[in-house]
């Protein structure tokens, strides 16, 4: 198997699993163990904090221990197996440990994989694009099976397509990994192990990082309430699977075509573009309480998540020495896509209960800054 085909397979294995727990797992623990949003929310957030934690401080340490082909078996073997603990578990406190313990492990395999990714470009000059496109198809296929799973099963059947998706990635990642991920890096290296005080003292990066924070986090209320939010305007819950997958067709496409589109763009661009489409998603479902505006707003997902991390891949890409790369890759999962979408999902919990329009307008107090932001520093940072 080579490296492009290598890559796109994982891709696909992971982001199947990832179809799974980010947009249903809310709704599984609100129906299947009888929790009101708000607690739900509570526990998600707790999650994702401890995800924010184990991505900004296990990961970029365990990069330095162990190759990144040995750390993504060993992390998609013990993601497999902490989910099977939710089984037995029916109390809220026994709930909270093993989401938090999960969060542990389970998020680090995202940063490894956009790692090996970003090397991969580097060395063997894959295409990006190409492989995470595959990823999408993965979250494609997870949200359709889980809305016929659950239209058959109920919202039980959540918890045992989580668990196969993980036994399945367990087995892909066995597999032999590239060559370029096999390698062990020096212990000592201290281009590696200084690499995020020396991301932190760059301007440039820290501003890049804000923007991708801002957006990425502004996805809190669709990613933990879209499925809920669809069941109140009273879709069945097949289609709302249905639903959930045309923002990923549109993430599909945009990413198997991304490296040829975006070719002479530069990276603020992307994220004035992103900026713009985020906060008109979330506008158009706040003023606009239905189905169909709903769906409309799902092609909106190729703009207020694609190009915004594509941006950032590109960034990395271009203006980071591979042994930042990890550091990078870390501190992008940890504080985007983990610490800001807790602290949103929480807040947003609270206001959907209010009102659930109000809990995507909330998103937008996110997702305008960020467009200002960029503007205010792409000449400054030339970026």
């Amino acid at each position: 198997m080579n490296n492009q085909k290598w890559l796109s397979l994982n891709f696909f294995a992971f982001f199947f699993t990832w179809g799974v727990v980010l947009p249903y797992w809310t709704g599984w623990l609100t129906n299947e163990k009888d929790m009101s949003v708000s607690a739900a929310s509570i526990i998600m957030g707790a999650g994702m904090i401890a995800r924010s934690l184990s991505t900004l401080l296990f990961f970029p340490v365990m990069t330095r221990l162990f190759s990144l082909g040995r750390l993504m078996q060993w992390l998609a073997i013990a993601s497999a197996a902490i989910m099977a603990l939710y089984i037995p578990a029916n109390s809220y406190a026994l709930l909270f440990i093993i989401t938090f313990a999960f969060n542990l492990v389970y998020p680090n395999l995202l940063p490894a994989m956009e790692s090996g990714a970003t090397l991969l470009m580097q060395t063997d000059r894959i295409h990006y694009g190409k492989s995470r496109s595959f990823g999408s198809v993965g979250y494609t296929i997870a949200l359709l099976l889980v809305g016929a799973a659950t239209a058959v099963w109920q919202e039980s059947a959540i918890l045992w397509v989580m668990l196969a998706g993980l036994v399945f990635m367990a087995f892909t990642l066995s597999a032999t990994s590239p060559i370029p991920l096999q390698v062990i890096p020096e212990r000592k290296n201290p281009a590696a192990s200084g690499a995020v005080r020396h991301l932190l003292k760059s301007k440039a990066f820290v501003t890049i990082l804000a923007v991708t924070t801002l957006l990425q986090g502004a996805h809190a209320a669709y990613y933990n309430y879209g499925f809920i939010y669809l069941q109140d305007l009273g879709v069945n819950s097949f289609y709302i699977g249905i639903v959930l997958n045309i923002a990923i067709l549109f993430e599909i496409f945009f990413f198997a075509k991304a490296d040829t589109i975006f070719s002479k763009w530069s990276v603020s661009s992307m994220f004035l573009l992103a900026g713009a489409g985020s906060t008109l998603r979330w506008a158009l479902i706040f003023l606009f309480p239905s189905v169909w505006v709903f769906i409309f707003s799902q092609v909106l997902h190729a703009l207020s998540f694609g190009v915004a991390h594509f941006a950032f891949i590109r960034y990395i890409f271009k203006s980071l020495q591979p042994a930042h790369i990890p550091a990078a890759q870390g501190m992008y999962a940890a504080i985007a896509m983990s610490l800001s979408v807790a602290l949103l999902t929480v807040v947003g919990g609270f206001l959907y209960e209010i009102s659930p329009g109000l809990s995507f307008l909330g998103m937008v107090s996110f997702s305008a800054p960020a467009f200002v932001l960029v503007l205010l520093t792409k000449k400054k940072y030339n970026y």
